[in-house]
């Protein structure tokens, strides 16, 4: 991170006077004026001018009790821009004035204020029950023993279907959980086993600095929100790059999108000490802020954050503020509970609310909320029969806002409707009308209290995850069933996805062995994450350098048994559709 100290006192207020606005367009601010909802650690974001422009801005940054902050400037890895970082925190509760002679929107004469927040503190970690044990839950193998991932079952063997892997990522057990990419089959093609606690979530592959990866977030889980990283890796499952939230917060597992500009779009839950008392709590409670944050991924600076509480009030939710008898019970008030964030054709957000069963169209530049869909202040009227609640992966499918896919959980708790569905939704924008064009449901019915997503593949399949049931399905475009598949034991996966995926890990195939008979070993071949393996050859001898051609097999599923003639060392090499050797297995004793 480029760095430029610039150290501010009071004297620069006087230079101030003496200097032309930097910029003729009109600068974005984060925090914005007016904000109430500022973190003590938040850098100061500005937006919409040159890197070189800013280094040569002064600017004055005063808390009301803080006093003149002094700090350095930090430049986004595009050049549109950078952030003011203060050399020490601001003091909660504080009111924070920024003088600048530049043309910032939504504020007069360059000079703007925002307000710092009282934060409770990191959310604590407490660990979800693993599944219930059931016979047969559990996949384990020769060649990996240290990989126990959760079994499946396919119950609608694919006909049909869209092409692409599937992916998925276990959350409580009942061993193991991680990400996790399935054949289209439904067999194990890569797994990746997380420390006893963590989880995963929104597992998917995304396109970065022009190359497919794999992204996901990781952390702990509490009172429906997370504490974590998003994860990049790359074709070879290679870490190459993390994202974290910023402004002194981490990074939710709600969201991890990756913009065509190579930024990412991530969510981040705050808690904070606010009033509540329109909503019949008391004027010192804990809140959890919802919050949107652009992360420019290089450098780790903020470019964008949106903040709910300060632009949707408590009396939106449909939460109830208390759900506890005992007052020292009492869990943080969730009033907001964002669970998506999709960038629109425009370049404005699509932000899902889970409490307030609202889905808002966010303006990229201010933060304002341009309309409504749903929810107790909708900007449309829904037709008759349309209905969702605890609503999540809000998405627009069309330009021009002309289609909407969401997940409606609708089980609560409390639960409002009998199921939960997948649904399309077509918006009229210019009588603000909305109306269900699609609906998928699931035989038997499937009632989701949290998490699912919906995902529209190419050719207009849905791909529908159930979220806290242990499914996942495609639906053809009339509707039909093609395809479904169930973890073994009640585990979930946040969301679950169809996606093309070309894998080559950097790592050798795993080998094991075992007696068959007197004469005969059987060899066990698997390699984690290959995608392109057609067939394995079995090497054997008496001397391992003077290995030869014992015997080969078509790939079967995850790891593939073998038996051949009794060998005194073995080796596997894993072919590809033309033969070609792709790699070779350390050498074993037989």
């Amino acid at each position: 991170m480029r760095l430029m100290r610039t150290i501010l006192c009071a004297c620069l207020v006087l230079g101030l006077l003496a200097i032309p606005a930097a910029a003729s367009a009109q600068v974005s601010v984060f925090p914005g004026p007016g904000t109430r909802t500022a973190n003590p650690q938040t850098q100061i974001t500005f937006r919409g001018i040159s890197s070189a422009q800013l280094g040569s801005t002064p600017i004055t940054v005063t808390g009301s009790q803080s006093g003149v902050h002094s700090g350095s400037y930090a430049f986004d890895s595009d050049g549109q821009g950078g952030s003011f970082i203060p050399s020490t925190p601001f003091t909660s509760g504080e009111l924070v004035t920024v003088s600048t002679p530049l043309q910032i929107l939504g504020a007069a004469n360059g000079t703007f204020r925002f307000k710092v927040v009282y934060p409770s503190g990191l959310l604590p970690y407490h660990p979800w029950p693993a599944a219930g044990r059931s016979r047969g839950d559990v996949q384990t193998f020769h060649s990996r023993p240290d990989l126990t991932p959760g079994a499946l079952s396919v119950d609608h063997q694919p006909h049909g279907t869209a092409p692409g892997d599937i992916f998925v990522a276990p959350q409580w057990g009942p061993l193991q959980d991680g990400p996790m990419i399935l054949d289209s089959r439904g067999q194990l093609l890569w797994f990746k086993s997380l420390p006893k606690g963590i989880s995963a979530a929104d597992f998917q592959t995304q396109t970065y600095q022009g190359r497919l990866v794999l992204t996901w977030w990781q952390g702990y889980l509490n009172a429906g929100a997370g504490v974590g990283t998003d994860v990049i890796n790359d074709s070879s499952y290679r870490q190459i790059a993390t994202v974290q939230a910023g402004n002194g917060m981490q990074a939710d597992l709600h969201e991890f999108l990756i913009t065509q500009h190579n930024t990412a779009l991530t969510t981040a839950v705050n808690a904070v000490w606010w009033d509540t008392r329109s909503v019949g709590g008391t004027s010192h409670q804990i809140v959890l802020d919802s919050v949107v944050q652009e992360i420019d991924i290089p450098t780790g600076l903020v470019l964008f954050q949106w903040d709910s509480l300060d632009h949707v009030p408590l009396s939106d939710s449909y939460d109830a503020i208390y759900k506890y008898k005992s007052s020292k019970d009492r869990a943080p008030y969730n009033y907001f509970h964002i669970n998506s964030v999709d960038l629109d054709d425009d370049g404005n957000l699509i932000v899902s609310a889970r409490d307030t069963w609202t889905a808002y169209k966010v303006d990229y530049t201010s933060g304002a909320v341009i309309w409504r869909l749903g929810g107790k202040r909708s900007s449309f009227r829904l037709a008759r029969g349309v209905y969702w609640a605890f609503q999540h992966d809000v998405r627009i499918r069309a330009q021009n806002d002309q289609f909407v896919t969401l997940f409606d959980d609708s089980a609560g708790p409390p639960a409002v409707h009998s199921q939960s569905r997948g649904i399309k939704l077509e918006l009229d924008l210019k009588h603000m009308t909305a109306k269900q064009v699609e609906s998928n449901v699931h035989q038997p019915p499937l009632s989701a209290d949290y998490e699912g997503n919906v995902q529209q593949l190419p050719n207009l399949d849905n791909f529908v995850g159930w979220g806290a049931q242990p499914y996942f399905s495609e639906y053809n475009s009339r509707g039909s069933l093609i395809f479904d598949a169930h973890f073994i034991d009640y585990t979930s996966s946040y969301r679950a996805y169809r996606l093309p995926w070309s894998g080559s890990p950097v790592t050798q195939p795993a080998i094991a062995t075992r007696s068959a008979s007197h004469r005969r070993i059987v060899v066990y071949a698997s390699w984690n994450g290959a995608t392109h393996v057609r067939s394995w050859r079995v090497l054997g001898g008496s001397s391992a350098n003077a290995l030869r051609t014992v015997g080969t097999a078509t790939k079967g599923g995850f790891e593939t048994a073998i038996t051949v003639g009794a060998q005194q060392y073995v080796a596997v090499q894993a072919l590809d559709w033309s033969g070609r050797v792709m790699s070779t297995s350390p050498t074993v004793r037989g």
